[in-house]
């Protein structure tokens, strides 16, 4: 898997393990939408639908595919029943499960930090 442009050489992987768990992890959730999306899925199974509609103007094209990257990566299970009209629905993984602490964490420090502008601090 790449991580940056040109992927991460074994020995720098291997030197730098902590950096690239890290860099690792910022690929998965890579994807403007992705958060939001394993956010929603908490506790429940949605439809196709569902998530469309809660994430409002996203298109069809852009959704499908941050569902299929996070399908690949195995943050969400995809289940299709074979009715008329098919019925697509998503969960979270175990995998996917894991992540929900990450995106808690941000949530704080964007409760804590985001409310207002701090100017002149780094």
């Amino acid at each position: 898997m790449r991580v940056c442009n040109g992927g991460f050489e074994k020995e720098f992987i291997d030197d730098n393990r902590n950096m690239y768990a890290i860099a690792f992890t910022q690929n998965v959730l890579s994807g403007r939408w992705k958060y939001f999306i394993i956010w929603f899925l908490e506790g429940e199974t949605r439809r196709f639908t569902e998530i469309k509609k809660f994430l409002g103007g996203l298109s069809q094209g852009s959704l499908t595919k941050q569902l299929k990257e996070l399908e690949n990566d195995g943050v969400i299970k995809r289940d299709v029943y074979s009715e008329v009209p098919p019925r697509v629905e998503y969960s979270l993984t175990e995998k996917g499960v894991k992540l929900l602490p990450v995106l808690k964490q941000m949530e704080a420090f964007g409760k804590e930090y985001g409310e207002k502008p701090e100017r002149g601090k780094g």
